[in-house]
This record gives structure tokens, C-alpha cells and sequence, in this order.
């Protein structure tokens, strides 16, 4: 099976992985999870085989890159695509001038994952659409 990790244009794909699993599987209102920001954003998509399963998405603010919408098919979880996507999302995020650092706010549950991948927690856990979170950051 061939794995493609790649930035997108193509919102729409991207938009109906994460209806999937943040507003199907999660229970997130379609109003928290369409905020309005994918047309700023840049989008990076996987794919197997040329099926889309995951998605996540990069938001410039300052010197910051927020990473963001971070989403894998339930059974493609635990293959390591999850970490190929925010891999995906920092060296895409490294290569605008000026960003200096990235942060996301991570599902509580999926902390040790993104220390797995070199960020630190930061701050308080905080409800996030009815979902405990976590602040986190990396150096780029």
C-alpha cells in the first residue's frame, strides 16, 4: 500500500474526514468544527492507495504556527500516519520565514503522542468542544 502525506487545496476531502471524526465519532458541533479559518490555512492530506484518511492544518499567526484539526480514519489509527501528518505540518510550518515555534492544543488522551514528536505541555487542560485539552508547543 502506498502512503502519501501531502499539502492540498482540496478543503472539501479534508472537511469530510474531519466531519467523520471530530463531528461523527466525536460528538463535536458542526458549528465549533467549521470555524471559518480553512480558506487561511494550509491543509496537508494522507492518503492510502489514493483513498483520503487523515488531515490536519496549519494556521500562521506571528511567529507561530498553529497546527490544528489533526484527524486519522478509525482504522487507520496506530500506524504511524498520525505522526506523519504533523511531521508533514512542521516542515511545511519551518518554511515560512519568521515561524519560530508551533503550537496545538491536544486531546488529553493524546498528549504522550505529541511529546512522542517533541512538544511540551503548557498551561491548564481546558474544555474544548465538550473534549478535555491541553496546550502544547514545539521549537522549530
Amino acid at each position: 500500500m502506498i502512503v502519501s502525506v501531502f499539502q492540498t487545496s482540496d478543503i472539501d476531502t479534508c472537511l469530510a474526514l474531519r466531519r467523520v471524526v471530530f463531528i461523527e465519532e466525536q460528538g463535536v458541533s458542526e458549528q465549533e468544527e467549521v470555524d471559518g479559518l480553512d480558506s487561511e490555512a494550509l491543509h496537508v492530506l494522507a492518503t492510502v492507495g489514493g483513498l483520503p484518511i487523515g488531515c490536519a492544518r496549519i494556521l500562521q499567526k506571528g511567529v507561530t504556527a498553529k497546527i490544528g484539526r489533526v484527524c486519522v480514519l478509525k482504522e487507520q489509527r496506530g500506524t504511524g500516519l498520525g505522526a506523519k501528518l504533523v511531521q508533514k505540518a512542521l516542515e511545511l510550518a519551518s518554511q515560512n520565514a519568521g515561524i519560530d515555534r508551533a503550537v496545538l492544543g491536544a486531546q488529553v488522551h493524546a498528549i504522550a503522542f505529541y511529546e512522542g514528536l517533541g512538544f511540551t505541555a503548557f498551561g491548564p487542560v481546558y474544555d474544548d468542544a465538550g473534549i478535555d485539552h491541553r496546550d502544547m508547543e514545539r521549537l522549530l
